[in-house]
């Protein structure tokens, strides 16, 4: 385990998540043990079944990740990955009501030309 202050990690965290991927990394703050940094795959979180598709979900739902890297990152096919977040409820496309307005607004210039 390496151990790195709030400093180190504020200074480079390259560095810091570099040593996380291969071990875990303790950070300290004010010499207490603050957060425990454990790369994925060192405990093969992932390959745990379903892990992949909540990761993917969660981080499109924050915005986090766009629609087709959420996919990707589930290992789903995009129209799978739009299906599964439709179950969830999580709107696959946000839209304000003047931005939907405004797309009907073209939509309705187009079928007129």
């Amino acid at each position: 385990m390496r151990t790195v202050n709030v400093s180190s990690l504020k200074n480079n965290p390259g560095e810091v998540l570099r040593f996380a991927r291969e071990d875990m990394v303790l950070v300290m703050s004010c010499d207490k043990p603050d957060v425990l940094m454990v790369g994925v795959n060192q405990i093969d979180t992932l390959d745990i079944p379903g892990v992949r598709a909540a990761l993917a979900t969660a981080l499109f739902n924050e915005g986090a990740l766009s629609l087709a890297r959420s996919a990707r990152s589930a290992q789903m096919v995009l129209a799978d990955f739009i299906a599964h977040v439709s179950r969830l409820g999580i709107p696959v496309i946000s839209q304000t009501v003047v931005e939907v307005q405004q797309d009907m607004d073209t939509l309705d210039q187009w079928l007129t030309s």
